[in-house]
């Protein structure tokens, strides 16, 4: 009966989960615009542990989303989950951001392209089949009228993330199928990060890092 408490902060999402046996039994979220979660990530885990009656101490494994994402959110949820595995001396999961995110999509053929907003009209995705196995690797990719269209003409496509947004002002074709509003949430990564902790699936703490994709790039301020 394994315990594992999940962080989801690669978005606005700021998620924690707990899970049992794969299925989320406490979930605390709130998709704050501001990237709140430096003030708000440790309130939401001690509030799930205490919702659960779980002491941290009886927690099997620590879940992280790994990206790609926000540089600052990434950072935040992984420095918080690699604290609390040196602390409870607990094995590290990481969770492929976008793998997460596409098993929001419940089809029974057809693909998914799951995608999170980079800038201007770049995304990060990921494409999967309906039975979520990747069938495309992660990628940064600026989006254009032909973007994904060798899938399209073979059949359905749901795009789901919050790059729906830019997408579909680019993409017109029948079987483009946008999912919207939707962000990565801990409550999809119980199932995933539960399957990983029964392989024995888990990361070197001391040396796991966040999964970027592209270097970070400081922008400068407006003037005024």
């Amino acid at each position: 009966m394994a315990f594992i408490l999940n962080i989801e902060t690669a978005t606005t999402n700021c998620s924690v989960s707990l899970s049992k046996e794969g299925k989320t039994i406490v979930l605390k979220e709130d998709n704050d615009k501001s990237y709140s979660h430096a003030e708000r990530l440790h309130v939401y885990i001690d509030e799930v542990l205490k919702e659960a009656n779980i002491n941290s101490n009886k927690l099997d494994a620590i879940s992280v989303s790994k990206g790609p994402g926000s540089y600052t959110g990434l950072r935040i949820g992984v420095s918080a989950a690699k604290g609390l595995c040196f602390a409870l001396d607990k094995p590290l999961i990481s969770i492929p951001t976008l793998d997460a995110l596409a098993h929001q999509v419940k089809m029974d053929d057809g693909i998914i392209v799951s995608m999170l907003d980079a800038r201007r009209m770049e995304v990060y995705s990921a494409i999967y089949d309906s039975n979520y196995n990747e069938i495309r690797e992660t990628q940064a990719q600026i989006l254009d009228e032909t973007s994904f269209n060798d899938y399209l003409e073979k059949g359905k496509v749901y795009f789901i993330g919050n790059g729906v947004e830019k997408t579909k002002t680019l993409i017109n074709h029948t079987n483009a199928i946008f999912i919207e509003d939707k962000l990565p949430s801990a409550n999809d990564m119980s199932l995933l990060a539960d399957t990983k902790y029964k392989k024995n699936d888990t990361e070197d703490i001391a040396y796991f890092e966040p999964y970027y994709l592209k270097d970070f790039v400081a922008l400068k301020p407006n003037s005024k």
